[in-house]
Parts: C-alpha cells; structure tokens; sequence
C-alpha cells in the first residue's frame, strides 16, 4: 500500500484542524466577529495575483480591486511597474456589503472615528468617538471612497484579517495599509467584487 501526500490532502486536512471556533470582541473593539467555526469557507486556493485587464479598462491613477470571496486586495500602480497583493477583512454580512466601482476621494494618516447612523442603532453602548491611536478601529490609516461611510483601512486587531468581520470596510494589517496609503492617491479607481 502506498502512502501518498499531496497538496490538497494537506491543505484539507489544515484546513480541518484550524476549525475552533471563536468569538472575538474586545473590550475596545468596534467590530464583531460571529462565531467563525461556522460557515467560514477559507480560499487559500484562491489567494493568488490576477491581471488588471478583465476587471479595469485603464490604470489611469492606479487601480485597487477588492476580492470579496477570497478576501485579497489587488493593487496595480498607473505605469504597471508596481503590483502588490494583501489579504483582507471583509464586511460581515451581504447586508453590510457593497459592490462596484468607486474611487479613493480621501487620505487620512492617524484617522478618528465615529460610528455611521446604522452601527449606532444597532450598538448603542459603542462609543461616539474615538480620536487616533491604538484604540482607533481604523488602524493608522484610512483611504476614504467616494460612497459615504466606507474606507479601505488598517486595524490594531491583528485577528480580523482574513475574515468577515467588519462593518462595511475593508480592512488591512496596519504595516500594508501604510505601504498602501503610499502607492495610492485622490482618484485611484476601486472595484469591489
């Protein structure tokens, strides 16, 4: 009998060992996870660098599509020289989800934040500000779309990269949102899909 290993064995059997369940909200947090042992489907496949073409017509100001599914950010810079690919925090629901195009309109370094309307409703106890620093749910930096309330974005909570967990943004590890907020400018073309 022969005893094979393949990728696939592997990665399923990973895959299988990594389902605990956990729920995450700190004491500081913004965000909440619902219990990711349960319906979370990882795309470790389908993390992998796509060309621009299928998805934008120019890279007039560079271009950053977001990859719902597999959780990825993709970045072509306007002249081609420059590609970068980052994992990703997901909005935790289809109901907190956008789709489409859009664009950067703003650049904040060390943001503040306020919760939207809708987050209020739903956490009244959240607080109604919260000025830059390690406590801030926006991380150190903050890329504003031009849809009111949505911000690609970094996070002092390490745990929520590569799941749904947010409330509509996309979130980055602080050290590549700040590599991104470098690459980027005021009229950088984003895709959601």
């Amino acid at each position: 009998m022969t005893n094979t290993f393949s990728r696939r064995g592997f990665l399923a059997a990973s895959a299988a060992m990594v389902g605990t369940g956990a729920v995450a909200q700190t004491a500081n947090s913004t965000e909440i996870e619902s219990d990711i042992s349960a319906g979370v489907q990882r795309n470790i496949a389908s993390f992998r660098s796509l060309d621009w073409q299928p998805y934008f017509s120019n890279l007039n100001n560079g271009a950053v599509l977001v990859d719902l599914q597999s959780r990825a950010l993709h970045f072509w810079s306007e002249d081609q020289s420059i590609y970068k690919l980052f994992p990703t925090s997901v909005p935790l629901s289809e109901e907190l989800t956008r789709t489409g195009r859009t664009e950067i309109t703003r650049k904040v370094e060390g943001p503040s934040w306020a919760p939207t309307p809708s987050m209020k409703i739903r956490n009244p106890e959240w607080p109604d500000f919260i000025g830059p620093g390690p406590e801030n749910p926006l991380g150190t930096h903050a890329l504003h779309l031009s849809w009111q309330y949505y911000r690609i974005h970094g996070t002092h909570d390490t745990r929520k990269i590569g799941r749904r967990s947010s409330n509509g943004c996309i979130g980055l590890y602080n050290e590549q949102i700040a590599e991104l907020y470098q690459l980027t400018r005021v009229g950088t073309q984003v895709l959601l899909i």
